[in-house]
């Protein structure tokens, strides 16, 4: 990585006299010119890097996560967002084990929960019973005037 301190020398053009006034001998260079062909990116044009979809479920470890997780989610409000999190949650749970508690289809549930489903509300609360959650309503807090 190229600092400040280290960082390569620099010619700085210089002006050279001629008889009919003054002329840059020549231009400076760029800084594309000094850097190495793939300093900035050291692999070759055309290779791809290779990534993989993150998946929630393998960071849901505890039952303390996983209330903070869905909790984040309700606060956001999203029901694409909160569907996508229970989904991760019956996941990290094991959804066949879900699936069967909560007497639903698997197939069906992962589309449900998926962050394209659509849930109906009685899926949601047949879900929230077989994983052990139970939702609590508190209102907004009214702001002061």
């Amino acid at each position: 990585m190229t600092t400040l301190l280290n960082r390569p020398k620099v010619k700085v053009a210089k002006k050279a006299r001629s008889g009919r006034g003054t002329k840059i001998s020549k231009p400076p260079r760029t800084i594309s010119s000094i850097t190495k062909p793939g300093a900035l990116n050291p692999k070759p044009p055309g290779v791809r890097t290779e990534t993989t979809p993150w998946d929630g479920s393998e960071y849901l470890t505890s039952e303390v996560e996983m209330a903070a997780y869905l909790n984040a989610a309700f606060e956001d409000g999203h029901p694409k967002i909160i569907a996508a999190a229970l989904g991760n949650i019956a996941r990290a749970k094991g959804m066949a084990q879900i699936a069967r508690e909560a007497g639903l289809n698997r197939e069906s549930l992962y589309k449900a929960l998926s962050e394209d489903g659509n849930p109906e509300l009685s899926t949601l609360l047949k879900v929230l019973r077989a994983l052990g959650i139970q939702l609590q309503v508190t209102p907004f807090p009214v702001p002061a005037t």
